[in-house]
């Protein structure tokens, strides 16, 4: 690579570096030397993307400063990176971060990892199940049953198909909420519709409220887009929102929009109540703010008591207005992360200004999709397969919660009530270390600062319930090895690992 392409200040760097803690050394466990801890701190950071490949990094003095270490500590770790192939340099250019011939260039989300690799790695990475089947394959012979007229005509709808806006609003209405087609736009996905309103409402430079933790590929998103992210900080456990500090956040900072998930948390699986949601409302409303309201998950409620009736009601519910919650849903998680099919509920001034701006995007979602998803709300088929995510969901948590405690009973969680997301403090061993093992012995965690902002989470990993049965109990020994990997300073000795997926 012949020139760096962003820069990485000094202080930034050493706030990443400092969030890397590992659990202190045992007997008999000897601590690299300081150059090489911090080469492999930036090593980690550049593998997991948090430091962008071809990031110019700070000057040698620049960074000693920050870190109150020497000059020449600095100087060793640079000199190690370059000879590993994660740093280049040249004279009067200073130096930026790379990474080895062969390696792929590594994420900064939480992408799937490629169907031909899951005969060696267990893949935690990616919070998706296989689609409930027959309801796929019925949903799309259906749709191919109701195509030709479609076929007939352009087969662009920037606000989605009209049979289906009016699907989505009858299912809102149905819920308590009175909603017209014309507050209803489809999208491609969740993240085509909260991108989308990040263009409309964010500009760049703007801020943006989000909840610590939070999903990651939207606060990468969001990053990309340049808003300047705002965390809050969750309450302890499953408690789930601390209002006194949102309520702040909104008069301080004051946000031009806020994004939270309400029902069932990713990653902490956390189920805000309806006061919880009252407030928040009330809380947006008084800022100025947009709350932006993720309910793709909030059909997938697993525990005994939870149901269409007792679950809280929508965020949106308490804004009766319109004027202050943008609602996203979306297919993905609750039928298949392959039907790529959301959709956005707001004031109908807002859905025309998201289609109107549409023209300088996709134009459109797929009909045939579209024509599938509304096969399976017009014929019920919505619900059976819903049904049959919610036994697969509950089915593997249920395993992977018992492997885990019995591979790795120092690791604390708890079980959320629904969801898709075990979120994990790992008895003190750095989530960064963990992630990097776990690819030498077969199992592909995404590590907590993945899910924070500017380093935070290192204690974490999140733990989707994608495997049950034998696989969990598997994935569980492997993290198991993985952790006794890091506790031994086996993944912080500089050997890289030949592969890397984000």
């Amino acid at each position: 690579m012949g020139q760096w392409t962003s820069a990485m200040g000094a202080a930034q760097l050493a706030r990443l570096l400092k969030s890397q803690q590992d659990r202190p050394a045992g007997p008999g466990t000897r601590r690299p030397p300081a150059y090489r801890a911090l080469a492999d701190g930036i090593r980690l950071l550049v593998l997991e993307g948090r430091v962008p490949v071809a990031a110019r990094l700070p000057a040698e003095r620049e960074l000693a400063l920050a870190l109150s270490v020497s000059r020449t500590t600095v100087a060793a770790a640079y000199e190690a990176l370059r000879t590993e192939g994660f740093l280049e340099s040249r004279r009067g250019a200073g130096s930026w971060t790379a990474v080895p011939a062969g390696n792929p260039l590594p994420a900064r989300g939480l992408e799937p990892l490629p169907p031909e690799a899951l005969g060696s790695m267990i893949d935690l990475g990616c919070a998706a199940l296989p689609a409930p089947e027959p309801w796929l394959t019925r949903a799309v012979q259906g749709a191919l049953e109701e195509l030709p007229p479609y076929a007939h005509t352009h087969g662009d709808y920037p606000a989605g198909l009209p049979a289906l806006r009016s699907m989505i609003a009858d299912r809102y209405t149905a819920r308590g909420i009175p909603t017209m087609p014309e507050q209803v736009m489809v999208t491609t996905g969740a993240m085509g519709a909260i991108d989308a309103i990040c263009h409309l409402f964010a500009g760049r430079g703007e801020r943006i409220a989000v909840e610590s933790p939070s999903y990651a590929n939207i606060l990468q998103l969001m990053r990309e887009a340049g808003a300047r992210l705002v965390p809050v900080a969750m309450a302890e456990g499953l408690t789930g929102w601390d209002l006194d500090r949102w309520r702040q956040v909104m008069r301080d900072a004051a946000p031009r929009i806020a994004y939270i998930v309400a029902d069932f948390h990713n990653p902490t699986g956390a189920l805000a109540g309806e006061d919880q949601r009252r407030q928040l409302v009330e809380a947006a409303r008084s800022a100025g703010t947009v709350l932006i309201a993720d309910e793709t998950m909030s059909e997938l409620w697993l525990d005994e008591g939870l149901d269409e009736r007792t679950m809280p009601r929508p965020v949106c519910a308490f804004d009766p207005a319109g004027s202050s919650v943008i609602t996203v849903g979306s297919a993905s998680k609750a039928f298949w992360a392959g039907m790529r099919i959301g959709w956005v509920r707001a004031a109908p001034d807002v859905i025309r200004s998201l289609v109107a701006a549409r023209a300088y995007a996709d134009l459109g979602t797929p009909v045939l999709e579209q024509l599938a998803v509304n096969w399976l709300f017009n014929t019920g088929g919505w619900e059976q397969a819903v049904e049959i995510r919610r036994g697969q969901a509950r089915e593997n948590r249920d395993a992977l919660v018992a492997a885990v405690r019995r591979e790795l009973p120092e690791w604390e969680f708890e079980v959320p009530r629904g969801g898709l997301t075990l979120w994990v403090r790992t008895g003190g061993l750095s989530g960064s270390r963990l992630a990097e093992a776990g690819e030498r012995v077969g199992v592909r965690v995404p590590s907590g600062p993945r899910f924070g902002v500017d380093g935070a989470f290192e204690g974490y990993v999140r733990l989707p319930f994608t495997v049950g049965g034998a696989v969990a109990d598997e994935a569980a020994v492997r993290l198991a090895a993985a952790a006794k990997l890091v506790e031994a300073g086996a993944s912080g000795g500089g050997e890289t690992p030949r592969t890397f997926v984000a």
